[in-house]
């Protein structure tokens, strides 16, 4: 066993029990190097089962040749693999739109558990330190890559980062591989190629271990980011009491508990709080923050992000993605109210108690809405709505239970509902899977 192929086995000793690894296959050095590893390493030890995953973005012509070329190397290595063709979304930034492609094919590959295992190496990984710190990035950025993340069903690890590129050159050519050379690695046009070809070599010539001495940076960088991961825990411990309306079933935070940080530690724990569910604002948006958390209390405050939206009501923030996010539903029949009713893009509805009739709709609010309440008479529904304090997001997206033109009750909200009669609404997720 090379000195390589025995450091690779000790790096991957925490996901041995995976049920599958899968290899990011480009075709390319480091993706080739790692595949051979990994074919070596399956033949001497009892590892999970491997296979390769190639992503096709077709973004120039010589790029249709790859996936042969990938079956031939995978087929010689007995090494299972999937072309997945993906499309490129038009953009300011075709490297970073090709890469979103790419991990959100990845991320729909991965089955439960499964590992996805790619090649980044000491270089990448000090060019991606150098290339943030040229775009301002805070800690969480610098942090650059890490080892190991989540993605999709299963997790993202990258076990190569402490070799160097010429370690896998030295490799390949030792094992006389042949690996496919991208054309478009060699425009500097895109900025990372600048910095590969133009920086990099530059700063080796006057300091030959950049490349070590950033990546060991990067790696200092992201304990630091832990240790604020941990305060942000802390913190948002504090701020997650439940709110009055359990079945929304929404992240929210407390503001009150929010306020008591300082402005930083804020920050850091939105930041934390956020991470999983939206790409995160750079520091000329967190205004928006600030707009939000000091805005009067009868005010209607909403910070937009890049993948949701928050919004506040009264002391707390709820997050809102999805579903949450489009126009009010249209009203639907309830031919059969003993049966759950499935609504257009708002969840579902359930009804208990008894009808006299079953020619009912849902609907939801217009405006001038009466409700007919023992003991109270006939009262308007938006000042029912207002007693309840219910946030304002939920209200055009509240299923309402009609009969004809009579209100017979309002979703989840017993108190709103005539007697014998209640709906029950399970609201849309408004969960955000994210790279």
């Amino acid at each position: 066993m090379t000195d390589l192929a025995s450091r690779l086995l000790d790096s991957l000793k925490p996901w041995q029990s995976s049920p599958s690894w899968c290899i990011a296959f480009s075709g390319g050095l480091d993706s080739s190097v790692l595949l051979h590893l990994l074919a070596s390493l399956s033949r001497q030890h009892k590892l999970p089962p491997v296979r390769a995953l190639h992503i096709h973005h077709g973004l120039q012509p010589v790029a249709d040749t790859w996936p042969d070329h990938c079956r031939a190397l995978c087929g010689r290595l007995g090494i299972a693999l999937q072309v997945i063709p993906v499309q490129v979304a038009p953009g300011a930034s075709l490297e970073q739109a090709a890469r979103d492609a790419r991990y959100a094919a990845f991320a729909e590959a991965l089955k439960p558990g499964e590992i996805l295992l790619t090649g980044q190496h000491r270089e990448d990984q000090a060019e991606t330190l150098l290339f943030r710190l040229l775009r301002g990035a805070g800690l969480r950025g610098l942090g650059a890559m890490p080892g190991s993340r989540p993605l999709g069903q299963g997790a993202l690890v990258r076990p190569l980062l402490g070799v160097s590129r010429d370690e896998l050159s030295s490799y390949a050519m030792a094992q006389g591989l042949d690996w496919i050379e991208d054309p478009s690695n060699a425009d500097t046009r895109f900025s990372r190629n600048y910095l590969r070809h133009q920086v990099m070599p530059a700063l080796q010539q006057r300091w030959p271990q950049v490349a070590r001495s950033l990546a060991r940076s990067a790696e200092h960088l992201g304990e630091a980011q832990g240790l604020l991961d941990e305060l942000a825990e802390q913190d948002l411990a504090q701020a997650a009491s439940s709110t009055p309306w359990p079945w929304l079933d929404l992240p929210s935070l407390n503001l009150q508990a929010m306020r008591a940080l300082s402005p930083a530690r804020q920050r850091n724990a939105l930041q934390y709080w956020l991470a999983s569910r939206t790409r995160l604002p750079d520091a000329r948006h967190w205004s928006g923050w600030d707009a939000l958390r000091d805005a009067a209390p009868d005010g209607r405050p909403l910070w937009c992000l890049a993948d949701g939206e928050l919004h506040r009501s009264g002391e707390r923030v709820f997050w809102l993605s999805g579903p949450w996010l489009g126009a009010q539903p249209a009203a639907q029949a309830w031919d059969n109210p003993a049966q759950p009713l499935a609504l257009d893009g708002n969840g579902r509805v359930e009804l208990s108690g008894t009808l006299t009739q079953h020619a009912v709709q849902v609907r939801y609010r217009t405006g001038g809405e009466i409700l007919a309440l023992p003991g109270r008479g006939h009262r308007d529904l938006k000042r029912l709505l207002n007693e309840q304090q219910l946030p304002l997001f939920v209200r055009a997206r509240l299923p309402l239970l009609f009969q004809g033109d009579t209100l017979l009750a309002v979703a989840n909200l017993p108190e709103l509902s005539l007697a014998g009669c209640q709906l029950h609404w399970c609201v849309p997720t408004s969960a955000q899977g994210l790279r």
